[in-house]
């Protein structure tokens, strides 16, 4: 069994994603070690309890800095024996500490064809472009914001009739099938 951890930072709905997949074993061979979050009130927290996922919560003005706050999550990593981190509308930069320690082994779900809309809002600013169409891309994570090598792509159309809540509504849909996709070729 590969051994993966969730870091989410608010609702959650790709992470419980996910663990519905490795429940119904269309995620074959993974186990969640645990969900990280950086923020107490994360709705997260409670689809975790709702599946009986352990919750690690540290939020980062707890700590000293961002490399002492890196440090606490890995020591809690490898306690764990995590191979694989799979980020889930987790809403931080990654470090170097991070980075190094699992080189290669951090994945992330964006809510646009990268590399156009990096960061935040990314589904408004796709919305407010006159684009034709937007998506969802799940790309490896390095040192930038959403810079990564990017793994896979899925895109669905911007129709004239759309709401900024309808088009959410889509991309959210396309992540829903993309991210276990990828995940279930990739973390190995």
């Amino acid at each position: 069994m590969v051994k993966i951890a969730i870091f989410a930072s608010g609702s959650g709905s790709n992470f419980e994603n996910i663990v519905e997949h490795v429940e119904q074993g269309k995620l074959k061979d993974i186990t969640i070690t645990a969900l990280y979050v950086d923020k107490a009130n994360a709705y997260a927290i409670h689809r975790a309890e709702k599946h009986h996922i352990p919750v690690h919560i540290n939020e980062p003005k707890d700590f000293e800095s961002k490399v002492h706050y890196e440090h606490k999550l890995v020591d809690l990593l490898q306690q764990e024996q995590v191979e694989w981190i799979i980020l889930a509308g987790y809403m931080r930069l990654i470090g170097d500490t991070l980075l190094n320690a699992y080189e290669g082994k951090i994945l992330n779900i964006h809510p646009s064809l990268l590399p156009k809309y990096k960061g935040i809002d990314a589904i408004g600013q796709a919305f407010n472009s006159g684009d034709k169409f937007t998506g969802s891309t799940v790309h490896y994570v390095d040192s930038g914001m959403d810079t990564g090598e990017i793994i896979a792509q899925q895109q669905c159309d911007i129709s004239t009739d759309d709401t900024i809540e309808t088009l959410e509504d889509k991309v959210k849909q396309l992540e829903y099938n993309l991210y276990p996709n990828v995940i279930a070729k990739i973390v190995k």
